[in-house]
């Protein structure tokens, strides 16, 4: 940390147990609470995506809060305690424009992470943004990306960004790419599947994307509004069905028999964060096929299904997916490096909000105005 000034001015976006969230301005901050082996971020950019909006109305039971939002983010380095490398072995120094993994402290030594291999299940596994407690008053407590710096505790994994790759495409995929990811690697899509994509939000687009490019014969999205499935279009995808069009999930059914032929989906992924979404479905699925469930995030109700119609009858493999790992959040970069310039990824990014309008955001992605929505430093 040499000639740096011990003293920055931050100002952060708390978010509290009951819903309110607070702009916390120019708080002076001393460098030399850091850590060894820490890294402290400038903010470039950081999500505002649909955990947000549930966490906001304290849909995640295990949530610490006050909270800092924000689990993915891209950042500046401002300021390093000792030596600190990449996975890479290469050294992360003042001014590489980086990335990190949201989540921290998985353990690598319990059961679940050396027996069972399900590290995104780790009972120690934190996330930035998520599951760590803030503290605008201490560098240590800016533990979330709606900050003006973002701190990376000791062993956080960071990547930095190839100078093919500009933090707003990288953003373009944000938290949704490892998910989609996550959710294709446990659909295990073969070449000319039929896959069933619910869901037009980020996610769903993203899983869709990466479905086609993996094989598929046929990719159908059914979401909603207008203006999603219209980006969802322009990515390539093979159709699009609209529930506003059709509410009634009995035509959407029909819509999806008449697509495919009768055969339903092989693979039927749902992204949609709506519990309704998930006997629907499985009556997308076709016999013996394949239904994963990664929209379900955090709690947003329940639903009444038939065991027997739905599941045994069908002889459906059901997968749920939870989180994602370093892996995903590597090959993520590794994708979007190599799609860069490709696909119209700047058709997913709607608007950029200062983090003073940090609120104003969260609003415009619940009602769904926005593809996606950002937020940056004020007067960045």
């Amino acid at each position: 940390m040499e000639d740096m000034d011990p003293i920055i001015n931050n100002t952060c976006v708390l978010m509290n147990s009951d819903g309110s969230v607070n702009v916390v301005t120019e708080k002076q901050l001393k460098l030399s609470s850091m850590e060894p082996g820490s890294v402290l971020l400038q903010l470039v950019l950081s999500e505002v995506c649909g955990t947000d909006v549930h966490l906001k109305h304290g849909r995640l039971d295990i949530v610490p809060y006050p909270i800092i939002p924000g689990h993915v983010a891209v950042g500046r380095v401002f300021a390093t305690v000792g030596s600190i490398v990449d996975v890479e072995g290469s050294p992360v120094v003042q001014g590489d424009i980086v990335t990190y993994l949201d989540v921290i402290d998985t353990c690598n030594s319990c059961v679940t992470c050396l027996v069972d291999k399900q590290t995104t299940r780790c009972p120690l596994r934190r996330v930035l943004g998520i599951t760590c407690n803030a503290d605008s008053n201490s560098i240590r407590g800016l533990l979330g990306g709606w900050s003006s710096y973002v701190y990376l505790p000791p062993n956080t994994k960071i990547i930095r960004l190839p100078e093919m790759l500009p933090a707003s495409v990288f953003m373009a995929g944000g938290c949704g790419l490892p998910t989609a990811l996550h959710a294709v690697d446990r659909a295990s899509i073969r070449l000319m599947d039929r896959v069933i994509v619910q869901g037009s939000g980020p996610v769903g687009l993203l899983a869709a994307i990466l479905a086609r490019l993996s094989g598929a014969l046929q990719v159908i999205v059914v979401g909603a509004p207008a203006h999603r499935l219209k980006v969802v279009k322009e990515f390539g995808i093979d159709h699009t069905i609209s529930i506003e069009e059709f509410p009634d999930p009995s035509k959407r059914l029909a819509q999806v028999q008449d697509l495919t032929s009768g055969h339903l989906g092989d693979v039927v992924i749902e992204a949609t964060g709506r519990p309704e979404a998930v006997t629907e479905g499985m009556m997308l699925c076709r016999d013996g096929g394949t239904y994963v469930v990664v929209g379900q995030y955090t709690d947003n109700g329940e639903v009444a299904l038939n065991p027997h119609q739905m599941i045994n009858r069908k002889h459906l493999t059901i997968k749920g997916c939870w989180g994602s790992d370093f892996s995903h959040f590597y090959r993520g970069v590794q994708f979007l490096t190599k799609h860069a310039t490709s696909l119209p990824w700047h058709l997913l990014v709607s608007q950029i909000f200062e983090l003073k309008d940090a609120d104003k955001a969260i609003a415009a992605v619940e009602r769904l105005e926005v593809f996606k929505a950002l937020v940056k430093p004020s007067q960045a």
